[in-house]
């Protein structure tokens, strides 16, 4: 790692001393490449900076050189037959069931957070007009990158759309349709910060070579979120949004990962650089709170403001962003977007030059540009390589496999029995359907497992060696003497944390386990038991 510097003679490296308003055209293609998920960044010269603060909110382990995971995702992949591509729609993967299930799994585990950090989601339009583009920059830095859409014409509702002909693109990035969402009504100084919260599909029309299985694709989604504050709200924002960041990769147990501020652009950057020193300052502040070594990526930042950025590394070695926190003064300028001053910046009279022409008793809010996970293929990538085959049963596309012991029926109706109630389709007293009888909805609490079943005519030993080979957390055996009890036979094999896993079991079995117990390859556990491990599982992260 880079020897480390002081702070402040770290930042005074950032600082200019020049003031630039820029056109979109002048900015060229910085302007489509720095918003939340934004593609990975040819890194410049950094600046290892050590956090003094408390360490009120604790990231894991930073490094200026993330770990190559030994195995690439696309191999791992096919072990668990997460996903698929073809050539009919190159850049854009078929996910298949068990991917789709991790897949919702990583965007469920970010939906039951949001509450706690006061977002709100939202369903946005993944086409827009040209004209929106215009007024975003996006049309005029990023067409190439953009798919372009003809419509049939419907242009007579917008007097900024005449002559557009019904020409329409897909959406690269979400932030425009939440500036619409936030100017549809005039905002009060009460009201903020407002926080939106969007898992739409966005398309990026990248070159052909570049294309690279989850990594690098041409349509994907992302957790993306945007927050709309006051200027004296961006410290708080910040520090909560870092807060929520090291939650959700300690989760997943993702680290050490590189830790970047990038500063002020040399000659592309609009706004004052005493608005940029304070938005930098800020940004600091937040980060020196985190209690983890972090760099200054001098001159990285957007054109429109200063970010802060996680890197992790593939297994082929390539840096990928993930996590990413930016400030934006840009968009809420050029979508007109204000909200009633407080009382106190009244009295103040206090104005930025983002507030030039506004009424008096109005002022611009601040865009954070917010993603924990960016892209949630790219993520989910980089999970596959880090879990190398063992995931955590909560994420599991395969957390267990009920293998019938013989052909009997009996054998065969009890395994069937056991799946519908472990895989959280049917309680486990539930009366027997009829005919007669139609479907009851399950209710919206129920967990829902992906239960596999072999009840093929193979030995017990090669169904046991392949349930192996397919990396299934848990292997269960069902024969007739499971069938007389009413239980089964269930063995731990591939899970993470075993030691905490085996704890949770005795707690649904209320007794600790024995060493004879722990000695044999399986132990007997009633359904009911069962379910209920399964349930404490998907709820503890392990």
């Amino acid at each position: 790692m880079p020897p480390l510097r002081q702070l402040s003679v770290a930042l005074h490296a950032a600082r200019r001393t020049q003031l630039l308003f820029s056109t979109a055209r002048q900015h060229g293609r910085v302007s489509a490449r720095h918003c939340s998920c934004s593609a990975p960044q040819q890194l410049q010269h950094t600046v290892i900076v050590s956090s003094e603060g408390p360490a009120n909110v604790q990231l894991k382990s930073t490094t200026a050189d993330p770990p190559t995971p030994p195995t690439d995702h696309r191999t791992l992949a096919q072990t668990h037959n997460l996903f698929i591509t073809s050539p009919y729609s190159p850049g854009s993967p078929l996910i298949l069931p068990n991917g789709a299930y991790v897949f919702q799994k990583l965007q469920s585990f970010l939906r039951a957070q949001y509450p706690q950090f006061g977002f709100q989601e939202v369903i946005t339009p993944i086409i827009y007009k040209k004209s929106l583009w215009e007024k975003s920059g996006h049309w005029e830095n990023y067409a190439e990158d953009m798919f372009s859409v003809q419509g049939r014409g419907t242009t007579a509702q917008l007097p900024e759309a005449e002559g557009e002909d019904g020409e329409f693109g897909l959406k690269p990035m979400n932030c425009p349709g939440h500036c619409l969402l936030f100017r549809d009504e005039i905002k009060s100084y009460r009201d903020l910060p407002i926080r939106y919260a969007d898992f739409s599909a966005l398309h990026r029309n990248e070159i052909s070579g570049a294309l690279t299985g989850l990594t690098r694709v041409r349509r994907f989604h992302q957790d993306d979120a945007h927050i709309f504050c006051r200027p004296d709200q961006i410290l708080a924002e910040i520090e909560q949004t870092l807060k929520f960041v090291g939650m959700v990769y300690n989760t997943f147990g993702l680290g050490p990962y590189k830790l970047l501020l990038s500063t002020r652009p040399k000659d592309s950057f609009i706004g004052t650089i005493e608005e940029w020193d304070r938005a930098e300052e800020q940004l600091t502040t937040a980060l020196n709170n985190i209690g983890s070594d972090w760099a200054i990526n001098e001159g990285d930042g957007a054109f429109y403001g200063p970010k802060i950025d996680i890197i992790l590394k593939d297994s082929n070695g390539k840096e990928h962003q993930t996590a990413t926190i930016q400030l934006d003064f840009q968009l809420p300028q050029r979508f007109d977007l204000q909200y009633q001053a407080s009382p106190e910046e009244l009295e103040s009279g206090s104005q930025t030059s983002m507030d030039a022409g506004l009424d008096p008793s109005l002022r611009r809010p601040v865009i954070v540009h917010r993603a924990i996970y960016g892209s949630i293929e790219r993520f989910m990538a980089l999970l596959i390589e880090h879990y190398a085959g063992k995931y955590p049963f909560w994420l599991s596309p395969r957390p267990a496999i009920i293998l019938s012991l013989n052909s009997d029926p009996k054998v065969l109706d009890h395994v069937s029995h056991i799946q519908s109630v472990l895989s959280g389709s049917k309680a486990q007293d539930a009366p027997v359907a009829t005919s007669s009888s139609g479907p009851k909805p399950l209710p919206l609490s129920t967990i829902h497992l992906p239960i596999d079943i072999d009840t093929s005519d193979r030995s017990l030993g090669k169904k046991i060696a392949e349930a192996r080979v397919k990396k299934y957390n848990h292997i269960i055996v069902v024969g007739g003497r499971e069938v007389e009890s009413g239980g089964m036979n269930l063995q731990i094999v591939n899970q993470p944390n075993e030691e905490a896993t085996v704890e949770v079991l005795e707690k649904a079995i209320g007794k600790q386990l024995s060493e004879k117990d722990m000695s044999k390859d399986a132990v007997n556990v009633g359904l009911g038991v069962a379910r209920k491990y399964f349930e404490t599982l998907a709820n503890s992260f392990l």
